[in-house]
């Protein structure tokens, strides 16, 4: 599969823990959420504009706060024209954004943004619910593809 995320070409990190079996690096969470992402996972007021082919579109958060339950890091955020925050991720010095595909030829501005909290984003309670849905969606994905999960 080819990759055009941002920072695609550096996000080799592994894992902190096991939770997902197989998703070794985030190609390869990127790889199982592009089979899982939906209209359903994305942010309520872009649903309408969501499609296979903008399949990044309003996922941003619940995805860059599932990659740092599995590589550990930071989450950033990058103020978009609304006010919201465009997350994406940060480990040591690896910066990558399994969404960035949703802006299209856009270059993002990835320095001195500020650090995102999932407590501040998952008050939302239909943000915290896509969160744990797309989490869900990927246990389910991991284990028909790898086999039951060890905990």
């Amino acid at each position: 599969m080819g990759y055009n995320f941002y920072g695609w070409e550096t996000a080799d990190v592994p894992p902190v823990n096991n939770i997902y079996k197989g998703i070794d690096s985030p190609l390869r969470l990127y790889d199982a959420l592009s089979e899982i992402w939906c209209e359903y996972t994305a942010a309520p007021r872009l649903r309408s504009n969501w499609s296979r082919d903008n399949m990044t579109l309003g996922q941003c958060s619940i995805t860059a706060f599932l990659a740092q339950d599995i590589f550990g890091g930071k989450v950033y955020g990058i103020l978009r024209p609304g006010g919201n925050y465009h997350c994406y991720n940060v480990i040591g010095d690896v910066v990558f954004d399994l969404t960035s595909e949703q802006f299209g030829d856009e270059k993002l501005d990835y320095s001195d943004n500020p650090e995102q909290f999932r407590e501040v984003h998952f008050a939302k309670t239909e943000k915290f619910e896509r969160y744990e849905y797309l989490k869900e969606k990927l246990k389910e994905f991991t284990e028909q593809k790898y086999g039951e999960q060890k905990r």
